[in-house]
């Protein structure tokens, strides 16, 4: 059995203070960590780094423990017998965030904290392990204990690469290490920096730094550069990680939980009732990072467990675009993100980026997400969501056309691709629209209802093969991914447009830092007279805006200006009124030219929502919340532009 050993303890029951959800009754949280082993000849592990020069027990079987958390039913057997795991971010869970719409934080267990307490009302057992084996401690965090492996004894030595950027304005700062550096001479480490990312590497004279100990240096700031500023360090560094056992713990903690029903010393799996596993289906979720960690875990062939059955049924990695991870190497660094600005070059992010396989005619490659799997009749059904900043910072466009760009692809019929039109990466619904280093607002439009409804899609597409809706993302076909610098984009004063976008190229990591090869064709999505996006699944406040809702945002002066701005989009309110409008010599519409009351712009946002709801992309409450907060002024922070009248009563009674 991979898992040898899972200790497990109830640390809050009930949670939430006691509520009752649904059918499911109370909820109760398990806390605890599995010890697993891997053999490495066995080949559904061979192709972990490593694996096979890592310490061993007497058994020839290399050892491993990760931290595991469970929400259950008290009384399992009122649940759905439906596993929703979520791989943990960077040791975080963020279920509860994106999923319930509640409060984010590893210990949500408040009866304040649930938001809609979706997942709960369903009925599902929400589980959560570590994979990350670099995680720090603190903050609730799930860590991952994994290996060292050693070359014959002796340590395993290798070039290793960090990047800062956005580190302030003081003459020092501290850069950290993933690894240790194997020798602290400096000669043996180079220290470069640019303005932005395709400058020129230099080594101004007053650019100078040392090491504080094997783990951190010092970094002397150079006149000219501000905050933005991308320092790239290239050591020799030692004692790598077995850090592809991360998907193989997934992997084994999963199948324990849904197969088994005892661990070799006899503690019961807490997913048993009556002796019998409670579990039919698991459905998995993946939120950025973690979602570009199940793209990689399905592409590498670990939804097969050791026993040949499957891993996951149903899979959604949201906000990921066409990237996958930094994981299963030597010298992994699993938290690195691919963007236009930072960490820019790092492995991750290059070919293959859609599910089906097809061949790539810039690497030459022929491969696909689902080129393993296909071949053992494990590939899940996927639900691919995207949000509109995947499309600028995650290459979003890959995933579904060709590397020539010439043409759509045909996703595979268990793939649906859904992009949430007009979002940023971080949904900050409800909250002052913050500058922070960026030019514009950020972007307030919250995509989560969307997520609700399409996972009861999802499991009834698992469960009985009822078709969720159709994909609903750009193609070119339609006309609606077009290039960076023709999508239509409006002239609004004060605001900058420059068609950048996180471009790609063919990059060759065997030497540090990589060689840049070919270009692939990137694309965006099209726009109206608004500057608002047309393409996939738009939400009501974009249907019937009060301002310009986008997936991009600049860099402010100081922070590496008029490049993207990391995650963020941006809010670029209206006008009020025509006069302002006219003033500010804005081409776009003011508030009052569009909406004559208050109650003709609720009945707009009302019939927009309806026809989503029809359509499968909004659940009933959640159709019925946003028509109220349309209502209630809550939907954006310029909306006092508008006037109320009588009509919004008569509204809310015929929508709610």
């Amino acid at each position: 059995m991979a898992i040898l050993e899972l200790n497990l303890t109830p640390v809050v029951s009930p949670a939430f203070g006691g509520m009752e959800f649904g059918t499911a009754g109370q909820y109760e949280v398990l806390k605890g960590t599995a010890k697993g082993v891997l053999d490495p000849s066995n080949p559904l592990n061979a192709g972990i780094v490593n694996l096979d020069r890592a310490p061993r027990n007497s058994n020839g079987l290399v050892e491993y423990s990760v931290d595991v958390a469970i929400l259950k039913p008290v009384d399992l057997s009122r649940g759905n017998r439906r596993i929703f795991y979520e791989v943990v971010n960077r040791g975080t869970k963020f279920a509860n965030f994106w999923v319930n719409s509640g409060v984010m934080g590893n210990d949500p267990w408040g009866p304040g904290d649930v938001g809609t307490g979706f997942l709960m009302n369903q009925g599902y057992t929400v589980v959560w392990s570590a994979w990350q084996g670099d995680v720090a401690a603190g903050l609730g965090r799930m860590l991952a204990q994994f290996p060292i492996p050693t070359n014959n004894g002796q340590p395993i030595v290798g070039t290793s690469r960090e990047e800062y950027t956005d580190t302030g304005t003081s003459s020092t700062f501290t850069g950290n290490l993933t690894y240790p550096a194997a020798d602290l001479d400096p000669t043996k480490a180079t220290l470069t920096v640019r303005a932005k990312e395709r400058d020129l590497r230099a080594t101004p004279s007053d650019l100078t730094w040392h090491y504080l100990n094997p783990i951190q240096i010092s970094i002397n700031r150079p006149a000219g550069y501000d905050s933005g500023a991308i320092y790239e360090f290239i050591y020799q560094a030692k004692d790598p990680k077995v850090m592809g056992i991360g998907f193989a713990a997934v992997r084994d903690v999963v199948s324990f939980l849904r197969y088994e029903t005892a661990d070799d010393d006899g503690n019961p799996n807490p997913m048993t009732d009556q002796g019998k596993t409670a579990i039919e289906k698991v459905l998995a979720l993946g939120v950025s990072q973690s979602g570009r960690f199940l793209r990689d875990f399905i592409h590498q062939g670990f939804n097969e467990d050791e026993g040949g059955r499957i891993t996951f049924e149903g899979v959604i990695p949201l906000i990921t675009g066409s990237r996958k991870s930094f994981t299963n190497y030597e010298f992994a660094q699993p938290s690195r993100n691919a963007r236009q600005h930072e960490d820019h070059l790092f492995p991750g992010d290059q070919f293959p980026f859609s599910y089906g396989v097809t061949s790539d005619s810039i690497s030459g490659r022929t491969d696909g997400i689902f080129a393993k799997c296909q071949c053992n009749g494990t590939c899940p059904k996927i639900m691919h969501m995207d949000g509109e900043n995947e499309i600028w910072q995650g290459r979003g466009s890959l995933v579904v056309t060709n590397t020539t760009g010439t043409a759509d692809l045909t996703l595979p019929e268990n793939v649906r691709a859904y992009l949430f039109a007009g979002t940023q990466h971080f949904p900050v619904p409800n909250l002052p629209p913050p500058l922070g280093i960026c030019q514009q607002m950020s972007n307030p439009m919250d995509y989560r209802p969307f997520m609700r409804a399409l996972i009861i899609a999802l499991d009834k597409w698992v469960t009985n093969g009822t078709a969720p809706p159709p994909s609903q993302y750009a193609s070119l076909a339609n006309g609606t991914f077009v290039s960076p610098h023709s999508t239509g984009f409006p002239n609004i004063p004060g605001v900058t447009y420059e068609g950048l976008v996180n471009y790609l190229n063919l990059l060759n990591h065997s030497t540090q830092p990589p060689s840049i090869g070919a270009p692939y064709p990137v694309w965006v999505t099209a726009v109206d007279s608004d500057g608002n996006s047309i393409a996939g699944i738009r939400h009501p406040l974009l249907q019937v805006p009060l301002g310009t809702f986008t997936g991009w945002n600049l860099r402010a002066a100081g922070h590496g200006a008029n490049d993207l701005c990391s995650l963020t989009g941006s809010y670029i309110p209206f006008a009020k009124t025509a006069a302002e409008r006219i003033a500010l010599g804005d081409p776009r519409l003011s508030i009052e030219e569009r909406y004559n009351n208050h109650g003709s712009y609720v009945s707009s946002v009302a019939r927009a929502a309806v026809k989503l709801h029809q359509q499968g992309f909004l659940l009933e409450d959640d159709m019925s919340q946003i028509i109220k907060d349309a209502a209630n002024g809550n939907m954006t922070h310029h909306q006092q532009g508008l006037i109320q009248d009588e009509n919004v009563t008569q509204i809310l009674k015929e929508y709610s």
